[in-house]
């Protein structure tokens, strides 16, 4: 794999993106790693065995160039729990790295963690957020877990406490439109007013058909946040803007995910996603030549923002303001 940036991808940027992407991006969503990671899993190695604060902002510049970025930086979710400390050591180093004090990071937690501990750590190394993932349940698949599997009340109440952001991505197979996630996400946001709870990949809405019909049971709630991170359906985007509001959406790359060379489409009640490799590129007239998933991402954002009439200044609050406010980046 290659992440270098190539010609049609360029071509693609200044006659899609160019004129849209505000000058200040916040990134509400996008992984750091240090040398200790399972390459077999998240083959994040094109660049290095390291991926710090400055290579992030070298290489996160080919998505939207010359743009101001701040970051929430997030662990790589190891399925390997040895590699854990090192995840959110290296997090909190590359955290503060930024010489403009703007960029936040989380801590990975798993279901049987110390509430105790986690919020010891995260009141010493200065981190504003917690992050969980499916692969430390013990449901298997891990994918049809509930939510309470991988991410605790007793760790919510954590966050609630300190006042922490927790990005979540939710699996089971309907996403925000299976009943149990619903109960759940309401459930934690009314019991821990004080917690802030990121829905990452809109409401992982990959089938946007699931936010249409999930979104809605989730009105109303004050603690509640979507990041967009690698969804390039603009359904997904559209249904959390016209339920939740605006105010309520961030735009986040899921770097390295962004520079991958896939697409993830919307297909009856799931999604497929498409990678350089599938044989469907070339199908019709003459071959498509795939962009980074990163790039049409963006777009998705700008054809959301285009069918619902986003003024200029809603827009910057989804690619900045929303997430300063949530963040407290002043």
């Amino acid at each position: 794999m290659t992440y270098a940036l190539r010609e049609h991808e360029a071509a693609f940027f200044e006659r899609e993106l160019a004129s849209f992407v505000p000058d200040r991006v916040f990134d509400a969503h996008c992984h750091l790693w240090p040398a200790e990671h399972d390459e077999a899993v998240w083959n994040c190695n094109a660049w290095g065995e390291a991926v710090g604060f400055t290579d992030y902002r070298a290489r996160v510049d080919l998505l939207h160039p010359g743009r101001d970025v701040a970051a929430m930086f997030l662990p790589l979710p190891e399925p390997n729990a040895a590699l854990h400390p090192a995840q959110n050591d290296w997090i909190t180093e590359q955290t503060h790295a930024d010489p403009t004090g703007r960029s936040r990071g989380s801590y990975f937690v798993r279901p049987g963690d110390d509430p105790a501990l986690v919020r010891e750590q995260v009141r010493m190394r200065r981190l504003h957020g917690l992050k969980c993932y499916h692969n430390q349940a013990a449901t298997k698949p891990t994918w049809e877990a509930d939510i309470e599997a991988f991410l605790p009340e007793d760790l919510v109440a954590v966050a609630d406490e300190l006042g922490l952001t927790i990005t979540l991505h939710m699996v089971k197979r309907r996403a925000v439109a299976d009943p149990a996630n619903i109960a759940t996400i309401r459930r934690y946001c009314e019991t821990y007013p004080n917690m802030r709870l990121i829905l990452a990949h809109s409401a992982r809405g990959f089938c946007a058909a699931h936010n249409v019909e999930g979104l809605p049971h989730l009105r109303g709630l004050d603690n509640l946040w979507f990041d967009t991170s690698a969804n390039c359906d603009p359904m997904a985007h559209i249904a959390i803007i016209k339920t939740c509001g605006h105010e309520r959406l961030m735009y986040g790359s899921d770097f390295h995910i962004s520079h991958m060379r896939v697409l993830p489409l919307t297909a009856a009640d799931g999604f497929l996603w498409l990678y350089d490799h599938t044989p469907v590129w070339g199908e019709k007239q003459g071959r498509v030549e795939p962009v980074m998933v990163g790039l049409e991402h963006l777009r998705s954002i700008k054809w959301a923002c285009w069918s619902l009439g986003l003024s200029d200044g809603q827009i910057e609050d989804i690619f900045w303001n929303n997430a300063a406010r949530l963040f407290d980046v002043r």
